[in-house]
């Protein structure tokens, strides 16, 4: 029994491009589908289109989770096999940023199986704009806690280990992860893209596909998903190709980019009328010239909708990409920093 994109009884989350509902384009980390249904099988049908990386799918099924090589073009998907009677709860999600898009043509059950209503989103809605360590990159690679990256192809990045999803389900809240591996704030700076065409989250922000290499840049429409929390974590991938901050915090390319930063965040603010918006970086370690070019703007600002939020370990916890129990320890420190806001942040 074939499930097409379009069923209503689909639940889906994230920042989806839309534009052809029989085939909708996750770009996204964290981005998700979600069906409940009975039978002992379940298959999927993607087309995934590859910039850089193997490309995985997150599966979890009955709160078991795998994940999903993919090949290049169109591909069928067996998700899960020989399962046990009554009803069952699969969410197929993205484990990736935008070094690859899929195409999600829909699902197969088995005949005589029945398709149900899932469980309803959160209420709560949290953004995150950040880059690699927002996305949970080489958060499987467990032996290296607290230590440099190892030589990998893709297969150890998990949103699902991100602190960013950690962080919204400690809330229950949903999540929409707006991050890409490798951004800084300004094009030409940074990693995005590769050397030759720098792209920053200034221009990739407002965008829902924004890959050069994967095709057309299309625009977002903020109106269709509001968060009532934003976090703003960019800064540390902007020392590149020079760590203007470090070393020069007076200088005119300093000031430009403290002048950048503000505006996003004051065009956030504008996009995002009721939501708190929350600054900070991340345990990677990075100059603290940053944090402070990044708390100079807050007072600038000097808005109660707007905070600068450190880490205990704020850019000195590890070399190397936030592992699982790092992630962990940044998001009992995030939740609780949102918690302590009081519960009238998500009215």
């Amino acid at each position: 029994m074939r499930i097409y994109p379009d069923n209503p009884k689909l639940q889906y989350s994230g920042r989806i491009d839309f534009d052809n509902p029989k085939a909708p384009v996750l770009v996204f980390a964290a981005t998700y589908i979600k069906i409940k249904f009975t039978g002992t099988s379940i298959k999927a049908y993607m087309d995934n289109y590859r910039n850089c990386w193997n490309n995985y799918m997150g599966v979890i099924v009955d709160g078991v989770q795998s994940a999903v090589e993919l090949s290049d073009g169109e591909g069928e998907y067996l998700l899960a096999d020989g399962l046990g009677g009554g009803a069952h709860e699969l969410m197929l999600f993205k484990r990736q940023d935008s070094c690859h898009y899929v195409a999600f043509k829909g699902f197969e059950l088995e005949d005589g199986a029945e398709l149900l209503e899932p469980s309803p989103l959160p209420e709560r809605r949290i953004e995150v704009f950040g880059d690699s360590v927002s996305c949970g990159e080489v958060s499987e690679a467990l032996e290296y806690v607290g230590k440099a990256d190892p030589e990998h192809n893709g297969e150890f990045s998990n949103s699902w280990y991100s602190y960013s999803w950690m962080t919204a389900r400690k809330l229950n809240a949903e999540l929409h992860d707006t991050s890409q591996g490798g951004i800084s704030l300004l094009d030409k700076t940074g990693y995005f893209n590769g050397a030759d065409d720098l792209r920053g989250m200034e221009t990739s922000y407002d965008k829902i596909q924004y890959n050069p290499f994967l095709g057309e840049l299309k625009p977002w429409d903020f109106s269709k998903w509001q968060p009532h929390v934003v976090i703003a974590a960019i800064g540390q991938n902007d020392a590149n190709p020079v760590n203007i901050m470090a070393d020069d915090y007076d200088s005119e390319a300093s000031a430009n980019w403290r002048a950048h930063y503000r505006a996003w965040i004051e065009k956030l603010m504008e996009l995002y009328s009721a939501a708190r918006i929350i600054l900070t970086t991340t345990i990677l370690m990075h100059d603290a010239a940053w944090d402070r070019a990044i708390d100079q703007v807050c007072s600038e600002i000097d808005s109660n909708r707007v905070t600068h939020f450190m880490y205990k370990r704020n850019g000195a916890g590890t070399p190397g990409h936030i592992r699982i129990p790092e992630a962990e320890e940044m998001s009992d420190e995030l939740a609780a920093y949102i918690e302590s806001m009081g519960e009238e942040i998500w009215n």
